[in-house]
């Protein structure tokens, strides 16, 4: 776990276990985007660090799962995971901005992701890979770690990669973008201190 004068309220561990895999994952939402992982699966670690380096989110991964048959549960489950880390982590939404935007480029690539701590799971993900892997990750995983993450984050988030020709650079707008988006969201509004950034009075 992350040293102890990093550590916030804001902060979660959990873990999940299923005959298909064996997930921990520990978040710190105000953290310095400090990043740990190990889960077999090299392509998706190096996505869940631009969350953390893009979000200024400390967050630790560890996963052991089927990967002899694929990596499909695995990722998924580790989507699962974090949504629920997330979720706790994030508390009752007092205080926070609640919708978080970012366009971000990468050459020739630019995606753009919109989220909402809404809590109510919502994904529309708009992106036509020109590969359908990348080295050996097949792409059509990415929608199923964020299926997991948005169902148990019960979050709206819309990712929309607006142009690309490179499979990697498309991925990697994606989650940098989708880390700045968390970044803004999670973020502390200082004129609505205690309050419920909802008219409903809770989310």
């Amino acid at each position: 776990m992350f040293a102890e004068k990093i550590m916030t309220q804001r902060t979660a561990r959990v873990t999940r276990n299923t005959l298909e895999t064996q997930i921990t994952v520990a978040v710190n939402l105000d953290g310095s985007g400090k990043f740990e992982a190990d889960t077999g699966v090299p392509f998706l670690d190096h996505m869940m660090d631009q969350i953390s380096r893009h979000g200024l989110i400390d967050l630790e991964v560890n996963a052991i799962g089927d990967l002899h048959i694929d990596d499909h549960h695995t990722v998924e489950d580790i989507g699962i995971t974090l949504g629920q880390a997330f979720a706790q982590a994030v508390g009752d939404k007092t205080g926070i901005r609640r919708y978080g935007h970012a366009y971000v480029p990468l050459d020739e690539a630019l995606s753009r992701v919109v989220i909402d701590f809404s809590g109510r799971p919502g994904l529309e993900m708009h992106v036509d890979f020109t590969r359908g892997r990348i080295g050996s990750f097949d792409v059509d995983l990415f929608s199923e770690f964020f299926h997991g993450f948005v169902n148990h984050a019960k979050v709206t988030l819309h990712i929309d990669n607006l142009r690309g020709k490179n499979s990697h650079h498309q991925a990697e707008t994606i989650f940098k973008a989708f880390g700045r988006a968390l970044r803004m969201a999670l973020e502390e509004d200082p004129r609505a201190v205690g309050m419920m950034p909802s008219t409903k009075g809770c989310l």
